[in-house]
């Protein structure tokens, strides 16, 4: 279980000062620049009030490598350096569909990469991008471990860019054909799963994307209260951001106002 490492900057920045804010499930991509707009004024509005900011996964729709950023991933790289440069500690954690996201593209972005499942320095809390709870959907799972392969992803980068691109392509076509017949409940998580990663961890309290449910659940494990909260997907005008404070942790809907600027909406608390 890995922990990331906090710099100076940070821990200038106590929590009852600043919030730690999470996110996940940007799908950022050409077609939809909306999206990508909302979040580059969220890192240069409110994520720099913050002590840290993680990301949860899937920030791009899809990552066929750092040698390929193109100029959207190039924009995006600049805009989380510049929030860390001012101080805010970025760490990110690879998703199911930017799982090709490497160490040259985080360093070139300012952001510490971290390996699932991660736990928060001085908190209770695991980190997860949460696809790896979805056990009933078997096919997915047996996909997640082979492209999750060292081999599998040295041979995949080393194809030239056009053909990673159309492989992609495929690929996404393929997954939304195979979704359409797949029931809510399969691609959800498993609730045995999930009690089996607090009794491993040994932890109260869960944050994980995937599902796009945003939600806070309590649930009791072995006698224990435990919390997962389930972090939401973005869309055009919305996203979603967990807040941590010392007091405790609050769902937010991020909005696009009608003047254009952001707004928040509480979604849940804890």
């Amino acid at each position: 279980m890995s922990r990331p490492s906090r710099s100076s900057s940070s821990e200038s920045k106590s929590l009852s000062e600043a919030p730690t804010y999470l996110i996940s499930d940007l799908h950022l991509g050409d077609s939809h620049p909306d999206i990508t707009e909302l979040f580059l004024d969220f890192l240069a509005g409110p994520a720099r009030s913050a002590s840290s900011l993680y990301i949860l996964g899937d920030l791009f729709e899809v990552w066929i490598g750092d040698d390929a950023p193109g100029a959207l991933g190039i924009r995006v790289a600049d805009a989380i350096r510049d929030l860390s440069e001012q101080g805010v500690a970025v760490c990110f954690m690879v998703g199911n569909r930017d799982f090709l996201l490497g160490d040259h593209y985080c360093r070139r972005a300012g952001m510490q990469r971290i390996v699932e499942p991660c736990s928060m320095p001085g908190r209770e809390w695991l980190l997860m991008h949460g696809d790896s709870l979805c056990t009933d959907d078997v096919a997915y799972q047996k996909f997640r471990r082979r492209v999750r392969e060292a081999e599998w992803q040295r041979r995949t980068l080393s194809r030239p860019v056009w053909i990673r691109r159309s492989l992609a392509r495929l690929a996404r076509t393929l997954s939304r054909l195979s979704n359409r017949s797949k029931s809510a409940e399969i691609m959800d998580v498993n609730n045995e799963a999930v009690a089996d990663c607090f009794r491993h961890h040994g932890v109260r309290h869960l944050i994980h994307g995937h599902t796009h449910r945003p939600a806070i659940h309590a649930l009791e494990v072995d006698g224990r209260v435990c919390h997962r909260i389930v972090l939401g997907d973005w869309h055009p005008g919305r996203g979603s951001v967990l807040a941590l404070r010392a007091e405790g942790a609050e769902l937010f809907d991020l909005l696009r106002g009608t003047s254009g600027g952001l707004e928040w909406r509480s979604r849940a608390r804890l």
